[in-house]
């Protein structure tokens, strides 16, 4: 555990690229700042020269040698608790037989004792894998399928990586030194992306990054003679396309001849994740697709547009998405499931896209029968926020003046250079060519000027009539800082409408996720403002996917609009305490009502915003002693 917590102190730190407290790091991980510095010397001790981490009246911050102690951590690993457990069920996977427990003691350097120890955690790995461990006097023995033993390597593979991205590094810690290197994988995977794109196909990268992963470990264990046998079923065209380039890439590139068996299992994980052909119209593609997929997709996609009032109904939008269904189905019932190295930063950074996305995902779970995990609804995220995006762009376009006093067609020139540099963000609505303008009559929400303004106001940027780089990125600061600005101010007067004194609690140690939901939601309850149905699907909600939207704050809620009105019930924890895969401070239960839709993206993605500011946070937990002194520093943070 300590050199799990070694790893994610320098992981955050990486990730920040900035100086973060100890009392930031110790409420993460949820331990004292003493603990973190002592991470920060170990970490540092893994590299002879230079620093790893750096300290300072700041705090801490990523080193020169930050990656070095990555790769050292990586290096070191051997004969940990966690690396003795992956080699334990290599040796259990690589002998039909079993294992004699005495001897892998001996060859792993540990007691009987603690070798039994480490079996116990082998059958905690097991959980929905179709795979048992017997244990007959001093023999154990995996028992499962050839196909369920390779979802056990999968997982482990992908406990080695961080973030879900492909580590070839770490893929070979979990099948064995032994196995196939970077030489013979980097032009591997180099050429069936093309060979992909030769064909019309879009790649996924991510998704292919996970599809070589199966490779590898297809690779591996029929180079252990543990092939899956024979092909199940005809072989369509399309799959028939990928067997052959996968037939003579793996024998070109990897010195591997695959059965038949692994090559139709690789061919349909690499169709499941390859997006619908690039060249192909719209009628083609969809000949690809199930009806009765499409159906589902159009009442989900409906639905979760009628419930959050954004344009998801777009023909293009419902083919791509139900394509990506469709390979989601062909997933969940191979439980290959695609990682998603994205999840977090979408979690955090788009928090009203991902919860459309988790709701389109409750809907297609219900709907189609298969479960849904977190990577996956990213994915789906992905889909939605690129459709938003689309339809929000003239949304965000702010209102322009440009004030140019008239000399031949110098006004026209910079009008021409505004809408070319800064067309994506500003929209020019006038231009004034008098030296002497009204400036009180320009009401729109910026005025470009080249003379000088007889008023003064942020909203108001001096440029030069011929517009330089320095311009158009003062222009493009002022753009920013006006929609911060509105955002925050409908966000204070939300805010300040939906907290209550008494739905307010300081203190929730020791409490479950699912005990914090029942005690918020029990204030909300005695308010009148939910039911207890409310607060169920609540915990429904936050079993389909962690609310821990940022590193410090939960916001659990459920997904249907019930409440007689809109309120949140706020909890404040010191120290931080565990939520989803993380830990947080601030836990945020959002009563929602059907008469506040509009309200919900407002409050729900700016409040995100101000709790991932981690020094805002620090701020408002440290002084948000009670109800009062905590809107009191909201308010603050939030006026800035």
């Amino acid at each position: 555990m300590t050199r799990a917590r070694q790893d994610r102190v320098l992981a955050l730190l990486v990730r920040e690229n900035d100086w973060v407290t100890a009392a930031t790091l110790a409420d993460v991980l949820g331990v004292t700042p003493r603990s973190i510095r002592t991470y920060v010397t170990a970490v540092n001790a893994r590299v002879a020269a230079g620093v790893a981490i750096e300290s300072g009246p700041l705090g801490y911050r990523a080193g020169t040698e930050a990656a070095s102690a990555q790769r050292a951590a990586t290096a070191t690993d051997a004969g940990t608790p966690r690396d003795r457990l992956h080699t334990l069920v290599r040796l259990l996977l690589d002998s039909p037989d079993g294992i004699d427990v005495f001897e892998a003691a001996d060859a792993l350097h540990v007691s009987s004792a603690t070798l039994d120890a480490d079996l116990a955690r082998v059958r905690g790995l097991l959980g929905g894998t179709e795979l048992t461990l017997e244990r007959s006097s001093s023999r154990a023995r995996l028992r499962g399928t050839e196909m369920a033993q390779r979802r056990l390597l999968s997982r482990l593979a992908h406990d080695e990586m961080d973030a879900g991205s492909f580590d070839l590094v770490a893929l070979r810690r979990t099948l064995g030194t032994g196995s196939i290197g970077a030489r013979a994988f980097g032009p591997f995977k180099s050429d069936l992306v093309g060979e992909l794109g030769a064909l019309g196909y879009y790649v996924n990268e991510y998704g292919i990054s996970d599809v070589v992963m199966h490779i590898a470990i297809a690779a591996d264990r029929v180079a252990r003679d543990r092939g899956l046998g024979a092909a199940v079923g005809d072989t369509k065209p399309a799959q028939a396309e990928i067997v052959g380039i996968l037939a003579r890439l793996t024998a070109e590139h990897l010195g591997v001849r695959l059965g038949a068996g692994d090559l139709q299992h690789l061919a349909t994980l690499v169709l499941t994740r390859v997006v619908a052909p690039g060249a192909s119209p719209a009628a083609a593609a969809r000949e690809r697709l199930d009806p009765d997929i499409e159906v589902v997709v159009r009442e989900v996609v409906g639905l979760a547009a009628s419930e959050f009032l954004v344009d998801l109904v777009h023909e293009d939008f419902i083919l791509r998405l139900a394509l990506h269904v469709q390979n989601l189905v062909q997933r969940a019932r191979a439980q290959a499931w695609s990682r998603n190295p994205l999840t977090r930063s979408l979690k955090s950074t788009y928090p009203m896209i991902f919860e459309v996305a988790v709701f389109i995902a409750s809907g297609l779970q219900e709907r189609l029968g298969i479960p849904i995990l977190d990577d996956e609804i990213a994915y789906i995220a992905m889909h939605v926020g690129g459709r938003l995006e689309r339809s929000r762009r003239a949304d965000q376009l702010l209102t322009a003046t440009i004030v140019c006093p008239g000399y031949y067609e110098l006004h026209e020139l910079l009008r021409s250079s505004v809408d070319r540099s800064l067309g994506q963000a500003i929209e020019v609505v006038g231009v004034e060519t008098r030296v002497d303008p009204d400036w009180g009559s320009i009401d729109s929400d910026l005025v470009l000027t080249t003379i000088d303004p007889a008023v003064a106001g942020d909203r108001i940027v001096r440029i030069q009539p011929f517009l330089t780089d320095a311009d158009v990125e003062r222009v493009q600061q002022a753009a920013a800082r006006i929609r911060r600005t509105r955002r925050l101010a409908r966000l204070r007067a939300e805010l300040e409408r939906y907290f209550a004194p008494d739905a307010f609690v300081r203190g929730l140690d020791g409490l479950t996720e699912d005990a914090v939901i029942r005690r918020l939601g029990a204030l909300l309850v005695a308010r009148g403002v939910i039911d207890d149905d409310y607060v169920e699907r609540a915990i429904e909600r936050e079993q389909l996917s962690s609310t821990a939207f940022t590193d410090a704050l939960a916001v659990p809620h459920a997904l249907g609009m019930t409440a007689t009105r809109t309120e949140i019930a706020i909890g404040i924890a010191e120290p931080s305490i565990p939520w989803g895969e993380g830990r947080v401070q601030v836990v945020a239960l959002v009563a929602f009502s059907e008469a506040d839709r509009e309200a919900f993206q407002t409050v729900f993605e700016q409040f995100v915003e101000v709790f991932s500011e981690r020094d805002s946070v620090q701020r408002i937990v440290r002084r948000g002693t009670g109800f009062a002194a905590f809107l009191d520093e909201l308010v603050a943070v939030v006026d800035g």
